[in-house]
């Protein structure tokens, strides 16, 4: 494999990893009192301050070349996310990381099936089973979960939180999709800036019609929120668009089921959330199914 390609891979795995540390730093932020809708909307408009302008500076003429059409693409990807965002943040709540955080990646099922149905793009054999190793290992995390829900510590309801991970699974498989041709046509900044900025003003419209605006954030909360913003949001979800660029959007989502691993291993040493031996069965094989998947883009 040539440099260039190597690097494409290394920077979806830098990506990968710096996502991975969100559930963390969201479940802080809610044991310090504040509201999932509320960090939803923080995180993405602290995001958005940063980007934003930076776009207008650097890719004014990017953004005025715009069409009505990609504007309304970008205002649907960025309610796609607001909603991604606001299911996955309320599922922290009611179940533990390791089955929020692999449900809510369980994208390439739907990402997969509409890129082929819709975009005509089938997945080639290899990833085709990477898809159903990822499916069988995240279906093991699940199981684990089912198997110790009567032991869930009070205020926890596992069966809701893992509804609302795949409701976010969705929302962000739609995300993928629909801004894919807009994140192709511009420049990355220029196509984080509107996204992400769609997205905070619907994430923010939700949270202040629920009654939980930022302004309603305690101040401890806004240590983990700020890092939030800017590792997974700016850091992580932007080396994932970037990825779009010259990988399928099926391997990506795929990708993204590394996102678990990293998050229980983090909530195993911080939170002490322990790993269950069917866990690590469903991890094992959600990563043998990213490497079988990667070697099927390659080719």
């Amino acid at each position: 494999m040539s440099r260039q390609p190597l690097l494409r891979y290394a920077a979806l795995a830098l990506g990968v990893l710096v996502v991975s540390t969100a559930a963390l730093l969201i479940r802080q932020a809610i044991d310090a009192g504040a509201h999932p809708l509320a960090i939803a909307a923080a995180r993405l408009t602290l995001a958005s301050a940063v980007v934003v302008p930076l776009a207008w500076v650097m890719r004014r003429q990017s953004l005025g070349s715009l069409k009505a059409r990609d504007w309304r693409t970008a205002a649907l990807a960025g309610a796609l996310l607001a909603v991604h965002f606001a299911t996955w943040i309320a599922s922290l709540r009611f179940t533990s990381v390791a089955s929020s955080v692999a449900l809510v990646t369980t994208n390439p099922i739907w990402v997969g099936l509409a890129a082929w149905l819709l975009m005509r793009e089938p997945p080639a054999r290899g990833t085709l089973v990477g898809i159903a190793m990822g499916i069988a290992g995240t279906g093991l995390i699940i199981a684990n979960d089912l198997v110790q829900a009567g032991a869930a510590p009070a205020g926890r309801d596992p069966m809701l939180g893992n509804a609302l991970a795949l409701a976010g699974a969705i929302a962000i498989s739609g995300y993928l999709l629909v801004g894919r041709r807009l994140n192709l046509k511009l420049p990355l900044l220029a196509y984080v800036a509107i996204v992400y900025g769609a997205a905070a003003l619907a994430m923010n419209l939700i949270a202040m019609l629920a009654g939980q605006g930022i302004d309603r954030i305690p101040p401890a909360a806004w240590l983990p929120i700020i890092g939030l913003a800017i590792g997974p949001q700016l850091a992580g979800h932007t080396l994932i668009n970037a990825s779009l660029r010259h990988l399928s959007p099926s391997f990506v989502a795929l990708a993204i089921l590394g996102e678990p691993v990293g998050s229980a291993i983090l909530a195993w040493l911080l939170l002490g959330e322990n790993v269950a031996p069917l866990q690590l069965l469903g991890f094992s094989v959600l990563l043998a199914g990213i490497v079988v998947a990667a070697r099927a883009e390659r080719h």
